[in-house]
């Protein structure tokens, strides 16, 4: 189990196997296409025969003037998009391969503006696919659910009540709802919460501290009440959800 600070965009182009992004095991096979987050534990689950190109970039290099700078801050885009042998697949090899070229240049010829620039040009052909999630968009909602998300990344760990991020975005509840309704299909509570359980899980699996210290650090006071939450919602306690991942590694 995996969990890094920068995205890796891995187009697979022969063979077969399987990998997991935040516990969701996906079918890898030529045209299958990759994105892990920073934050994202990822593990192969069944490597098998899988190959393929393999992209790395902090959150920091897209250009900033371009909205592929909005796209590497979406934390909660889709993580696996099926292409098969389609256009979309044999553009973004090409984009992949001219990468390639320019960063293998010797040394002093590399220039990060190329790279840049063709970085941009690849995430935004990729956020021009349809959503994977039918009745699940993200940009359905607009600004409401965009700036919600952006609240909920900076606070999830330190309140789960949808009053206070309707209160801190100056909008109220219901507005809320049907912002994260639009985009998930779910009401603004279940996404609070989600978000919790899915940190709960990533940390748990990948890290040793203790159950009380993880408790805390996402705003539980009491390790109880953390136990009943994760339990909840994920249906297993938190040490049986660590031992069955940990074992895993």
């Amino acid at each position: 189990m995996h969990r890094v600070d920068f995205h890796t965009l891995t187009l697979i182009t022969e063979g077969s196997g399987e990998h997991a992004i935040d516990f969701v095991t996906y079918p890898c096979r030529p045209g299958t296409l990759l994105w892990v987050r920073p934050g994202q534990v990822q593990s192969f689950v069944r490597p098998g025969t899988a190959n393929g190109t393999h992209l790395l970039f902090t959150p920091a290099f897209p250009p900033h003037a371009s909205s592929a700078d909005r796209l590497v801050n979406e934390w909660y885009g889709p993580a696996c998009r099926q292409l098969g042998a389609s256009p979309t697949y044999a553009l973004l090899s090409t984009l992949l391969g001219q990468l390639r070229a320019e960063y293998d240049r010797p040394e002093q010829d590399v220039s990060a503006e190329i790279l840049q620039l063709l970085l941009a040009t690849m995430l935004l052909q990729i956020d021009r696919l349809p959503h994977p999630d039918s009745g699940a968009d993200p940009r359905a909602s607009g600004e409401v659910y965009t700036r919600f998300r952006a609240e909920l990344e900076r606070s999830y760990a330190t309140t789960r009540r949808a009053a206070d991020y309707a209160h801190r975005l100056g909008y109220t509840v219901k507005t809320l709802t049907r912002a994260c309704t639009a985009a998930t299909g779910q009401p603004v509570k279940h996404v609070i919460d989600g978000r919790v359980a899915l940190e709960a899980r990533r940390l748990l699996a990948h890290t040793d501290e203790p159950v009380a210290t993880l408790a805390r650090r996402l705003g539980f006071p009491e390790p109880t009440n953390f136990g009943k939450f994760f339990t909840r919602h994920t249906g297993v306690t938190p040490g049986a959800f660590r031992q069955a991942h940990q074992s895993q590694q």
